[in-house]
Formats: C-alpha cells, sequence, structure tokens
C-alpha cells in the first residue's frame, strides 16, 4: 500500500526544513513555502543541547555540525560588583559526557537548507502564505493564488503565523544580539556560556558560538537585555552612551564592545510566550514556535523544533498514511514535554528580564544557595540540556554526547 502523502511546508526556518528533509527521504512529496525570496535565518547564537544533537544525527547533519560549534559545559552567571555566583550549571552533574554545543544560528540554518536543496525538495519562494483551508488542505497566499489540496499542511511559520491566534501580550524585555569575533586573549570561559546581572532589569551575556565556516574564526555571541520601549531611545542615542552602561555592568566586554561601531551590528528582538492550544485541525499542524513560542531564558527553541520535526514524521511512518492518526500521535509524542518547559520558560523568564526588585533578591540569596545541594544540580543539568521527561526515548533515539 502507498502511503506516501502531499505535504507543503509553510516556513523554511529550523522546524520547517528539518521536518522537510525527513518527510521527503521517507517518500512523502513535499513543497516549502517560505516569504522570502531568499530564506534567511533569523537570530544569533544558540545553544544545540543533546536532544537536537539526536535529531541532526538523523539527517545526517551532526558530525558536520560539530566541526563548526563550540563546546559548551557550563551555564555561569554572576551578579555585577559584587560577583556573587547565583547561576551555575554544569551538564557534567547529569552525566558526565553531556554537554552543549553553541552555534550561530545561520550556521544551523545554512546546514539544514543545503540538507533540503542536496534531496531536491520543491522550494517556493516569495510566497507569502496568508491563510489555510485545514479541511480541505488548501493555502492562500498573500496574492491571491491558491495552492493544494494537500494530504498534510505543515505550520512552521513562527510566532507571528497567521494560521494561529496571535500572541496575547507580547514579553516587556527583549535583547540587542551581536557576532563578533572572539577576542585574542578574551577573558570569558571559551567553554562557558557567561552572565552578569543587577537585579533583573540589566543583563549581559556572552557565549562561545562556533564557526560561520570550517578554519574560520570562533565567533562570541554577545546580548544585552532591553525594554522593548527602550529600544527606540537606544537607536536615538550615541552607541558610547550605551557602551558606558554596558561596561559598567561587565567591564571585560570592552574587548568585545570595541568592534560594535554601528547600531546596526546589533539585531533587537522581542519575545512572545504563546503555547497554541489547538495542534492540530485536519489536515492542519503546527510545530516549532507557531506551537510554542517562548523567551529564550531556557535556550531550548531551536532544540524544541527539531524534536518536533522528528516526531512529526516518526509519527507520520507509524500511522501507516492515516493522517488524523499521524497528527494525535504527534502531539502524544510532545506535547507534555512542550508543556513542561513553557511552564518553566514561563516561571523562569521574570527572574532574569522584568522589573521586580523581590524576584532578583529570592534568586540571588535563596535560589542561588539551594541550587548547590544535591538534588539540585542534577536537576538544573536536565533541565537547561531538554531532558526532563526523557524526550528522545520516547522517540526512540539515543542521546548524542560529545
Amino acid at each position: 500500500m502507498d502511503t506516501s502523502k502531499t505535504i507543503a511546508v509553510l516556513g523554511a526556518g529550523i522546524a520547517g526544513l528539518a521536518f522537510a528533509t525527513l518527510a521527503h527521504r521517507a517518500g512523502h512529496a513535499v513543497t516549502v513555502f517560505d516569504q522570502f525570496d531568499r530564506p534567511a535565518p533569523v537570530g544569533s547564537g544558540l545553544m544545540l543541547q543533546t536532544t537536537g544533537l539526536a535529531v541532526l544525527n538523523t539527517l545526517g547533519l551532526a558530525q558536520k555540525t560539530l566541526l563548526l560549534t563550540s563546546p559548551i559545559k557550563r551555564l555561569h552567571g554572576e551578579t555585577a560588583g559584587s560577583g556573587r555566583t547565583v547561576l551555575d550549571v554544569r551538564f557534567t552533574a547529569l552525566r558526565k559526557s553531556l554537554g552543549a554545543e553553541g552555534i550561530q544560528r545561520g550556521t544551523l540554518f545554512d546546514l539544514l537548507l543545503e540538507a533540503a536543496k542536496s534531496r531536491g525538495i520543491d522550494l517556493q519562494t516569495g510566497s507569502n502564505v496568508t491563510a489555510c483551508d485545514e479541511t480541505a488542505g488548501t493555502i492562500l497566499l498573500a496574492d491571491g493564488t491558491i495552492y493544494g489540496p494537500y494530504d498534510l499542511v505543515v505550520d512552521a511559520l513562527g510566532v507571528n503565523s497567521p494560521l494561529v491566534p496571535a500572541p496575547g501580550k507580547t514579553l516587556p524585555y527583549g535583547a540587542l544580539w551581536a557576532t563578533i569575533p572572539w577576542p585574542k586573549g578574551a577573558p570569558f570561559a571559551i567553554d562557558a556560556l557567561e552572565q552578569r546581572y543587577q537585579g533583573a532589569h540589566k543583563m549581559a551575556g556572552v557565549m562561545p558560538s562556533g564557526q560561520a565556516s570550517g578554519g574560520g574564526p570562533v565567533s562570541a555571541t554577545y546580548f544585552w537585555s532591553i525594554r522593548n520601549d527602550a529600544e527606540a531611545d537606544w537607536r536615538a542615542s550615541g552607541l558610547d552612551t550605551w557602551k558606558r552602561e554596558a561596561l559598567a555592568l561587565w567591564p571585560e566586554t570592552e574587548c568585545l564592545l570595541d568592534g560594535v561601531t554601528t547600531h546596526n551590528q546589533l539585531t533587537f528582538a522581542r519575545y512572545r510566550h504563546r503555547t497554541t492550544r489547538r495542534i492540530s485541525q485536519d489536515k492542519l499542524v503546527h510545530i516549532g514556535d507557531s506551537w510554542h513560542a517562548a523567551s529564550p531564558q531556557l535556550g531550548q527553541g531551536a532544540n524544541m523544533a527539531l524534536l518536533d520535526a522528528y516526531a512529526l514524521n516518526l509519527a507520520l511512518e507509524q500511522s501507516g498514511g492515516d493522517v488524523p492518526k499521524a497528527l494525535r500521535r504527534f502531539v502524544q509524542f510532545r506535547a507534555t514535554h512542550v508543556r513542561l518547559y513553557q511552564t518553566m520558560s514561563f516561571l523562569f523568564t521574570p527572574v532574569y528580564q522584568s522589573d521586580s526588585h523581590i524576584l532578583p533578591w529570592l534568586r540571588d540569596g535563596l535560589a542561588a544557595t539551594l541550587s548547590r545541594i544535591p538534588p539540585a544540580p542534577q536537576f538544573l543539568a536536565a533541565m537547561v540540556s531538554g531532558a526532563l521527561l526523557s524526550p528522545l526515548k520516547k522517540l526512540g533515539l539515543r542521546p548524542l554526547d560529545v
């Protein structure tokens, strides 16, 4: 019996490209629609966890990826001035071989796009999807063109997808991101994501984020927390004003900020928290940020997207061509894990990005002390690595420890 399906994947991001490649390899007829004339990544560096790496391994991309990443063994945060450690997550507390990998988002995107193109997947660029008839399996573009019907439409359009309700509220804090060559003799750990805090209203971070190409220089991802309503003032003022504030928080970052000479070198990102209630309807399913958008505090976005992509393809494979059955199975694979991490992200974000005075006081005092008492170190390592609830075991995947 022929179980192959016609599938429209909306959005050529991490979730969309990963699923498209897996589904095409499984024998499905896949078309990817993207609104840009040339698909491109949005954002700066990210952390690949053992969960995301396991999915990349099934795509045959793990070894290529690891040649372009920077190993991360620890997350470490201190209060400005006093130098009090309030965040110390060591992956080895959970398992000796466990770690994460810092990578530029553009590098990961290029690897996934190359994998999709190498299979000859039909990529329809300049296609701005505005609506979907989930019963008929058709999609409508902004220019009035209708495509379909398809057996399955996969919404991987991200947090701003027009196919799901808009997030009720944008989180008050976003971040400025920059990718900068790692300075020679930089006073930062080459295997850690480091942060500095002043309360919860000021935060800066530095993370090694690998190479853009083989043999290229190692990069650093720098980020600065900023209120959304302060972005316009930041752009209107000179960089020197902002640099003085940033260096007052973390003087050692001067070697990084010296290379920032224009506002355009920093990308401003707003964050939204939204979990779509109806994950699937008839022939339509939402994956990645279309389903579950959150702040990057737990660093799970790309990894969750990769897990969604693999789980959806696996559900199709196990359902013998029965799309409704496949979508029910997909939800069973992923809903509990997604719900847990959405809840934790919602709770943790104000501790590090908010105007609260009480939350950072509790963080710096009570939480910092308790986090050192077993089993807290093991729990924190499991949480940050995405391993809580064993999502890989549920999908029949083995962790790829590095």
